[in-house]
């Protein structure tokens, strides 16, 4: 381990010649003026928050609508459990919109959301029975949906997010539920996970949106801090990034074991997720480097989830157990390079922990589906998604507090095209060092595993 931390130090030495640290080199007054405000960066603030939670919601608000309609169309023995979990998605909507606006503002909120939600199911039954006057029905409800929540939106902030711009994002948001679903029941399998990758995406850009509205229109409520910081936008990437993970594994996971017609594309979506933090994480560390990542978070982490899927198919017992001993030896070694590579911002043993939970979280989900748990395994899925912020908020604290430097507004930066929708053009600069850092770690990992591997 004193060589895997002397390794990994080394790795993140490098990875500090990024654009933003020239803001030290200089020396004089001001460099300890903003060495001092370096200590105050963080990605714990109410502003940020505040966004999290915003981005937690409405991002799993997407996720659940698109599995609600898929699960429907097919008859799935879970569907009607899909649909209560996106009722409750509205629901636990309430208390976060009553923080800010107050019950009666609330329940205004409540009572459109939850509404338009039984538009999913009226669609779904249209496209079932080919129904074309029944699908314009549903668009000409969702629409009303749009008008109504963005004239919400619009008087709730004071115009700080006005309802032209409202409209448009949730009209795209829209879209983005009905084209997924559409292409799924057409059978482009392919297609519709793309569009689900773009939806999900976009409702990050709707919840930084909305927090910077309403932390604008009330700085003293969120202690002046601001929702669209290089520290927030961090937080707000990892948590995204690793929410979609979660998502993905789950859906692919349960596909598999159904040997159902979409499995090969969810399959390709994971690849294409993992193609993401390859992207980040080659911008700054090699190609050799970012093929070491995709290595090691491919073979005992999401080759090992695919072993699951198969042994519950075969009742492999062996390989069921197999599978679960290379999850948890990822789980021991990731979490130690996490917290060699962050000098131990993020202590090595809370890392372990953190993503030892993570895969009983997905290994939960997936056995209690495979048990006919169907309640259950929704439930555990929504605790796994959850779960994942808070992840994203600590690693993301841990990598800030390691380089403060990267995260003070008004450093320059550019942030790498991960290719995952509009996340890539709609973060700021500043978080170019946050993806960095975290490949870099995830970088290290690839390598001294390897060299374990060659010393064995």
């Amino acid at each position: 381990m004193k060589n895997t931390k002397k390794f990994a130090a080394t790795a993140m030495a490098a990875a500090l010649v990024l654009p933003g640290t020239a803001a030290f080199a200089s020396g004089g007054g001001d460099d300890m003026k903003q060495e001092e405000s370096a200590k105050n960066v963080t990605v714990k603030t109410k502003a940020a928050d505040l966004r999290a939670t915003l981005d937690q919601l409405l991002s799993e608000h997407f996720v659940l609508a698109v599995m609600d309609m898929k699960k429907q169309y097919d008859g799935s023995k879970d569907a009607k459990y899909y649909e209560a979990a996106l009722k409750q998605n509205a629901l636990d909507m309430t208390p976060a919109i009553a923080s800010v606006y107050g019950d009666e503002g609330a329940k205004q909120f409540e009572k459109i959301f939850v509404d338009h939600n039984k538009y999913t199911t009226d669609l779904v039954k249209a496209v079932k029975a080919d129904d074309q006057d029944g699908i314009n029905a549903s668009k000409a409800e969702t629409e009303e949906f749009v008008q109504d929540l963005s004239s919400f939106l619009d008087t709730a902030t004071e115009g700080k997010l006005p309802k032209a711009a409202a409209e448009e994002v949730l009209r795209a948001h829209e879209a983005d539920v009905y084209k997924t679903f559409q292409q799924y029941a057409a059978g482009d399998y392919e297609g519709s996970y793309n569009t689900f990758r773009e939806g999900y995406s976009r409702m990050y850009d709707i919840s930084k949106a909305l927090s910077v509205a309403i932390t604008t229109q009330m700085p003293e409520k969120f202690d002046n801090t601001k929702a669209d910081t290089k520290a927030a936008d961090l937080r707000s990437t990892l948590n995204s990034l690793a929410a979609e993970h979660v998502a993905l594994a789950n859906i692919s996971m349960t596909a598999g074991v159904d040997q159902a017609k979409d499995y090969d594309a969810a399959n390709w979506a994971e690849d294409m997720h993992t193609a993401d933090f390859k992207a980040a994480m080659k911008s700054v560390y090699g190609q050799a480097g970012a093929d070491q990542f995709e290595q090691v978070w491919t073979k005992n982490h999401i080759e090992a989830q695919a072993n699951l899927v198969t042994a519950a198919i075969n009742d492999d017992k062996k390989m069921m157990g197999d599978a679960q001993d290379m999850l948890k030896m990822f789980s021991n070694d990731f979490g130690a390079f996490l917290g060699a590579a962050t000098e131990e911002n993020l202590p090595t043993k809370a890392a372990q922990e953190a993503i030892s939970g993570h895969e009983t979280y997905v290994q939960d989900t997936f056995m209690q589906y495979v048990e006919g748990d169907y309640k259950g395994s929704v439930d555990t899925f929504r605790e796994s998604y959850a779960y994942m912020y808070g992840v994203g908020e600590n690693l993301g604290e841990a990598i800030v507090k390691q380089s403060p430097e990267k995260f003070m507004d008004g450093t320059p930066g550019s942030m790498p095209n991960t290719g995952n929708g509009g996340m890539s053009d709609n973060n700021t600069a500043g978080t170019t060092g946050a993806i960095a850092l975290f490949g870099l770690a995830l970088g290290a990992a690839g390598i001294v595993l390897a060299r374990k591997r060659q010393n064995a």
